[in-house]
């Protein structure tokens, strides 16, 4: 069957395209990608099939275009952005990073984390899943800097270490422990001073 719907203008196919992302990133988000269908995501974004194949030649495409832009919503401007606005020393940016979570555990918009949920549903060698753990390490690089700012040493070791305490702390807090993150950051203060 042929689309005959006509092109739409430059701005109405952004705002298009806004709109299947937008879509793509609160079903993805709380259901994850498997559970999702494309239909759902085109009925929620509003847009005909045609639309959203024209903007997202695959699901796979669309699911790495989602992981974009959790990156540039959740990484940078959730916890990135408030962990340094938080603070006036890396070692206070690196702690805040679980006083940002907290706040996420306890808000209404909590739905555990992408990135891992991606990794777990898809594996690593999955396009999408392999984009999960390029996503994960931009975590991790964030954690190093800061540790190397601290002066903390054996930085790619402590970053890693600091990413299992922050991922096990959405973990712990998707399974109703609304009080992960304050845990989790009992424990970063004895993991910045075993690397000092």
């Amino acid at each position: 069957m042929v689309d005959a719907t006509p092109e739409p203008a430059a701005d109405t196919a952004q705002s298009a395209r806004e709109r299947i992302l937008d879509a793509a990133y609160e079903l993805f988000s709380h259901r994850g990608v498997r559970a999702v269908g494309i239909n759902e995501v085109i009925q929620q974004a509003g847009v005909a099939t045609a639309t959203l194949y024209r903007h997202f030649p695959s699901k796979d495409a669309l699911v790495l275009a989602f992981l974009e832009l959790r990156e540039q919503r959740w990484t940078k401007d959730l916890l990135e952005a408030g962990a340094m606005r938080r603070g006036s020393s890396p070692e206070a940016h690196l702690l805040a990073i679980f006083d940002v979570l907290d706040e996420w555990f306890r808000g209404d918009d909590f739905e555990a984390g992408s990135f891992m949920r991606v990794l777990l549903e898809l594996g690593p060698d999955h396009p999408a899943g392999g984009a999960s753990v390029r996503h994960l390490e931009q975590m991790r690089s964030m954690v190093s800097r800061l540790a190397e700012q601290a002066s903390l040493r054996d930085t790619e070791s402590f970053a890693r270490s600091w990413h299992i305490l922050m991922q096990g702390s959405i973990v712990a807090a998707a399974e109703g422990d609304v009080e992960a993150a304050q845990r989790s950051k009992a424990m970063a203060r004895l993991l910045i001073d075993q690397y000092r």
